[in-house]
């Protein structure tokens, strides 16, 4: 085999395994699923690391030149530009995985690390002033006491889109919503009703204890939030909760 072939299943190689580095960090603790789908990730994830892996090997067999008085300045300057390729698409990756899972109301909001609202950040509790670097986890809203906050947080959520889940301020530690969970829960037996029966009754065998469900709004597909008598998660599954 001749160096030129080497050096590119090499390059390949290397590429591959750092793409499955990468695909196991995504989809197995910032993406798990069915988060993945539930922000739209999945399609652009995978074509972005496509891209990168093929591109870079590619290009080096093309410029592979034995004898070729340029060739480790052209080969160090296509493996710079796939690797910060690489770190950019990471990074983007990075800023809009799932952050918290916010029980506000009646139901459950996904809120991505990039759609947190900074502005009062330092007035939120400790524990909610940093994202996990891993899953995100499970909070609840504090619902303002006095009618005029209350108001204005309306007014902020119709008029700009902003929601109390994307507040980290008015985060409570999601313990103190258990009750409300267990008052506003619905029949499990709705999810008929929006879903193919045949996959509702495949996916609720894999979670005997769910007895009821919430559901969890996302940017890009609303998903279903199982949980049991107590108001425990039991888990989240890839299910229309409503139209």
């Amino acid at each position: 085999m001749s160096k030129r072939l080497k050096f590119f299943f090499s390059h390949l190689s290397i590429s591959i395994f750092i793409s499955l580095l990468v695909i196991g960090l995504v989809f197995f603790i910032w993406y798990s699923s069915p988060l993945a789908k539930a922000v739209g990730v999945t399609q652009i994830f995978l074509m972005m690391l496509t891209v990168d892996v093929i591109i870079g090997p590619v290009l080096g067999l093309l410029v592979y030149k034995e004898g070729k008085k340029t060739l480790k300045f052209d080969l160090t300057v296509i493996i710079a530009i796939q690797i910060a390729a690489l770190c950019y698409g990471i990074y983007s990756i990075e800023q809009g995985r799932p952050a918290w899972l916010v029980y506000n109301v009646d139901r459950f909001e996904l809120v991505r690390k990039n759609d947190i609202i900074q502005d009062n950040l330092k007035q939120a509790q400790p524990a909610f002033q940093h994202v996990s670097w891993f899953k995100p986890k499970y909070v609840a809203v504090n619902f303002a006491k006095n009618v005029n906050q209350r108001n204005d947080d309306m007014f902020a959520e119709v008029l700009s889109g902003i929601s109390l889940a994307q507040r980290p301020e008015r985060y409570v530690d999601f313990v103190q919503a258990k009750k409300q969970m267990q008052q506003r829960a619905q029949k499990i037996e709705l999810l008929k009703k929006y879903n193919d029966e045949t996959d509702v009754e495949k996916i609720l065998a894999k979670y005997p204890p769910a007895t009821a469900f919430l559901p969890m709004k996302a940017n890009a597909a609303d998903m279903t939030v199982l949980v049991d008598h107590k108001g425990d998660v039991v888990g989240i599954v890839d299910l229309r909760p409503w139209h």
